[in-house]
């Protein structure tokens, strides 16, 4: 990861980085001033620690990063694409097709069971089914044992299962369909010390296999030894 220092072609963009911002800013209220970003660079296969103190606009980062949110200057290029240039449609497409979010709040699907939730994203995404073998639960199933989740909750619904399985279930729906970027907002604060380091092991690790690249976002500086690269939010205002 580096600070973004020059500008990269389109091509170099879409075949070397994951992810490029630049010049961004954001403001909930027109009237108050903008909370402004760092420039970025996230080649592909890196892995990234954001932190930050509270306020300093980590999570609404990660939704214009994700496309959630309209900059109020700047751009974000994943994977070679201008997201912002995309029309609404056009950009939920996009994000299915190559980012695997893990919110803060799991945005699991209530009524669906454990292996549902994980497949979700490849039934939204023809790319994310392709790229999953030899089939999408087999797939599923393995993201799941990987990250300790017993067979017999497979099929019950998420909403029977621990804040910490739940956690983990968030984890494999990112991961699955190999994306390029996955974006994880305080994806370990549900867990304990010792299944905190072990989840972010698990995942780094299948994040690595598929040579996807990730930006965590936490205020446990405790977890930065496990990442390359690390950034500080200051909460700037302009």
């Amino acid at each position: 990861m580096t600070r973004k220092t020059d500008s990269a072609s389109h091509s170099s963009r879409s075949t070397e980085t994951a992810m490029e911002v630049s010049g961004l800013s954001f403001s909930w209220d027109p009237v108050q001033p903008r909370l402004s970003f760092p420039d970025i660079i996230l080649k592909r296969g890196e892995h990234l620690f954001l932190h930050g103190p509270s306020g300093s606009g980590k999570s609404t980062l990660l939704s214009l990063l994700a496309g959630m949110l309209r900059p109020a200057s700047g751009t974000v290029h994943v994977l070679g694409t201008d997201i912002h240039r995309l029309g609404a449609g056009a950009r939920d497409q996009f994000r299915a097709d190559h980012m695997g979010v893990i919110f803060q709040q799991f945005n699991l699907v209530p009524y669906l069971s454990t292996r549902a939730n994980v497949t979700l994203p490849c039934g939204l995404s023809e790319l994310r089914r392709e790229r999953t073998e030899p089939a999408v639960e087999d797939e599923a199933e393995r993201l799941l044992a990987a990250l300790s989740i017993p067979a017999d909750h497979w099929q019950r619904k998420v909403t029977r299962l621990s804040i910490g399985q739940q956690q983990r279930i968030a984890a494999a729906r990112a991961l699955i369909g190999a994306p390029g970027l996955i974006l994880a907002d305080e994806p370990t604060s549900a867990l304990d010390a010792d299944n905190r380091d072990r989840f972010l092991e698990l995942l780094l690790t299948l994040a690595h296999r598929h040579n996807t690249s990730v930006l965590f976002v936490s205020h446990d500086q405790s977890l930065a030894r496990h990442f390359d690269n690390q950034l500080e939010l200051q909460g700037d205002r302009t």
